[in-house]
């Protein structure tokens, strides 16, 4: 390749962006890889449009007005508070000094490495009536019961708005940091100029500035409130998704769950269109270029100590407590804990994992390198329509994954018992073939996302040279881009591994009789009330999510502090 002059390789990447010759075979990868991945999405819609048994007016009397009216206020309190959370910690490191500014810069991702279940489970053992704050509370005061004084009920709504915005924030915290990281010290120095305050500079500079980032970050935070189901099912907060269960599990209507569901794809969907809509309204606030790199503040006395309190705050209450409780809770019953169960459901764990993260990396590069051999409009629809899956909850998912394959195996079985008089059983829906397939509708979108980003540094130009030399699109794939692309796909795989670890809705409808991983054990035990006996399990998926908080720290910070 260095042989080719300069001038051909300028000639080559006028014409890159062209059809290769055997695009077509990639056209239908790309189309069949969307259709499976929508295939959940169109079961629940059909499902909840044609019920075997229409519930939706008994639901809609009875109990959807409470599910509805305690998932907005779980969603609005939870975005309000994980915004004030997330945009004044990015602030304060973005544009001032404090003391221990270098080192929360990144510690203040280190609670998206414990699950919202997880914090919740915690709190609520520290917190209720028999645990170690209130006995404390007791033994100080005197009080003897209940009645002789207000303690705050942590399992309410208010405790999961509190739960779910400690551990959510860093998706705000980590958009708007990058944004502010982004901008020209200019505009900072025009409102200084101009005699502007730190509080008015921040609404208006700072905000307008930084909204499509907190778009997409309270976008992903709200995603994620709808999709949990641990939290809010310990918590007794009835929202759309501990409904979507009670219909499905406890009365079992299928119909009826999926109806719910649906609701619950449009209002995931709403917040899809609003976050790009935003986005987009908001474009002609980016900074078009860097006149002079941001130059943080240094502040002094009180408010230096404010700022490192309130960044010691987020992380003391949001990893460092839940991680010391585990750990205490892990080692005291370590001799409990440490036994063959727990290598079994780690072994059940780590083999999902690997399984999703193996699978999603090899078919995120194949998608997002379709996108590259044939880049018309319509197959990057395709890929769009792919990653839909992430916006879906996981109990969405669930029915939409369940209601095909069971289908599929009912009429395998059928075949089966006409042709050859023998059963089958349950292939599919009951295997972990069925949690494998949620997960990767749901995780597709991390690994498509990691390989378009590693594509997109790839020069087109190196395509059509070592095609010059005889390669095909298989071949370039292999030889030239997967070297290239090892640490996206490695990244990817990652994070995928550990979200699927954490994954608890979608694991506990669609896991097979007697499979556990260490998300399910945690969630029996401690809503026996039995924490302390699944805080090794509740540590390792803790430890383990530290490390894509490590990746992505890395990759979002461009510059040394």
């Amino acid at each position: 390749m260095e042989a080719v002059s300069a001038p051909v390789i300028r000639e080559l990447s006028k014409h890159a962006t062209t059809d290769s010759p055997d695009a077509r075979p990639w056209r239908y990868f790309s189309a069949i890889v969307a259709l499976i991945a929508v295939i959940p999405l169109l079961a629940v819609i059909y499902v909840a449009f044609f019920p075997t048994e229409n519930i939706w007016p008994h639901l809609w009397s009875t109990v959807l007005p409470r599910y509805l009216e305690a998932t907005f206020f779980l969603m609005l309190g939870v975005g309000l508070l994980a915004t004030f959370f997330g945009v004044t910690s990015a602030w304060l490191v973005a544009f001032y000094r404090f003391p221990g500014r270098k080192l929360f810069s990144w510690a203040l991702l280190l609670p998206f490495a414990v699950p919202a279940y997880v914090i919740a489970y915690v709190y609520t053992d520290l917190l209720e009536y028999s645990g170690p704050v209130q006995a404390l509370l007791r033994e100080w005061f005197g009080w003897r019961t209940p009645r002789d004084y207000w303690f705050p009920q942590i399992r309410s709504l208010g405790g999961a708005i509190i739960m779910f915005s400690l551990v959510l924030y860093p998706y705000i915290y980590l958009t708007c940091r990058a944004a502010l990281m982004e901008q020209s010290d200019s505009l900072l120095m025009a409102s200084r100029s101009l005699g502007a305050g730190a509080l008015r500079t921040f609404y208006r500079i700072v905000l307008p500035i930084i909204r499509p980032a907190l778009a997409v970050g309270l976008a992903l935070v709200l995603m994620e409130t709808l999709n949990d189901f641990g939290t809010v099912s310990f918590f007794a907060v009835q929202t759309l998704t501990a409904g979507l269960y009670d219909t499905w599990l406890n009365l079992g209507n299928v119909g009826g769950a999926a109806q719910i569901a649906a609701l619950m794809v449009g209002i995931a969907l709403a917040l899809l269109y609003l976050e790009r809509a935003s986005r987009h309204k908001s474009k002609s606030y980016q900074s078009g270029g860097r006149t002079r790199p941001l130059t943080p503040t240094q502040l002094t006395g009180k408010s230096a100590y404010i700022a490192s309190a309130f960044c010691f705050l987020l992380v003391f209450f949001g990893f460092l407590v839940p991680a010391s409780v585990l750990g205490y809770y892990s080692i005291e019953y370590f001799d409990v804990s440490w036994n063959s169960e727990f290598f079994h459901l780690a072994m059940n764990s780590l083999k999902l994992a690997t399984i999703a993260a193996a699978l999603l990396v090899v078919v995120g590069a194949l998608l997002a390198y379709s996108q590259r051999i044939a880049p018309s409009a319509l197959n990057k629809s395709m890929a769009r329509l792919a990653s839909v899956g992430y916006a879906m909850p996981g109990a969405v998912l669930a029915i939409g994954v369940i209601v095909p394959l069971g289908a599929l195996d009912n009429s395998i079985d059928g075949v089966a018992r006409d042709y050859f008089n023998t059963s089958t059983g349950l292939i599919f829906s009951g295997t972990i073939a069925a949690i494998i397939y949620a997960y990767s509708a749901r995780f597709l979108a991390i690994s498509l996302g990691s390989a378009e980003s590693g594509l997109g540094r790839i020069t087109p130009s190196m395509d059509q040279a070592a095609r010059t030399l005889g390669h095909s699109s298989l071949s370039i794939l292999t030889k030239v881009h997967i070297p290239l692309l090892s640490r996206s796909m490695l990244t990817a795989a990652i994070i995928v591994f550990v979200d699927v670890l954490k994954e608890l809705p979608a694991t506990l409808i669609l896991r097979p009789f007697n499979f556990e991983t260490l998300a399910t054990y945690l969630y029996q035990y401690a809503s026996d009330e039995l924490l302390e006996h699944s805080a090794l399990a509740a540590l390792f998926i803790v430890a383990t999510g530290i490390i894509p908080v490590i990746l992505l720290n890395r990759a979002s910070t461009a510059k040394q502090y």
